[in-house]
């Protein structure tokens, strides 16, 4: 198809990912064939991209919100000790914009931190930074999927798999 045939594929007030925020198309111009996007978490913010942009996808379905919680206990943590290596893999991980590297993300940065707490030291600013930007990415789809507020989410998934725990 060229480019003088290309069609929206996205709606206006649909809910979007761009890179790795979830956004609500606010305008489809037909004609210059852009989007505007504006971020859930910051609607002020206003993004402008072309109808061919790859950055842009839709949201993941129930069922695969569903399917990727059923795999939260399987998730490995990142089993390296320096911290360099480990913001390194957080980078990579992140950039990755893959859901289960989020979830990596967040188990690693949450056990880390215990692991500080539990050894009375206080927790780590770089795994907690890394801990909240990929629970926002991860927490902010699911929400616009599930249809729940971040919190809603946060304790849903939270249930989910401490009832999989349980059955181990």
């Amino acid at each position: 198809m060229n480019v003088d045939e290309e069609m929206s594929m996205f709606k206006l007030n649909e809910t979007v990912v761009y890179v790795r925020d979830v956004c609500k198309v606010t305008k489809v111009d037909e004609k210059k064939k852009y989007y505007t996007l504006a971020p859930i978490d910051d609607e002020s913010l206003t993004i402008k991209i072309p109808f061919d942009n790859d950055k842009v996808r839709p949201l993941i379905s129930k069922k695969e919100v569903e399917e990727i919680i059923n795999q939260i206990p399987d998730i490995e943590v990142i089993n390296l000790k320096n911290h360099k290596m480990v913001e390194n893999e957080y980078k990579k991980l992140l950039n990755s914009n893959e859901h289960l590297n989020l979830i990596k993300i967040i188990k690693t940065a949450r056990l880390r931190n215990q692991e500080r707490i539990d050894n009375n030291k206080k927790t780590s600013e770089r795994d907690s930074t890394y801990f909240n930007l990929a629970e926002k990415l991860l927490y902010n789809e699911f929400a616009a999927v599930l249809g729940k507020t971040f919190e809603e989410t946060q304790d849903y998934v939270l249930e989910k798999v401490t009832i999989l725990k349980e059955k181990e």
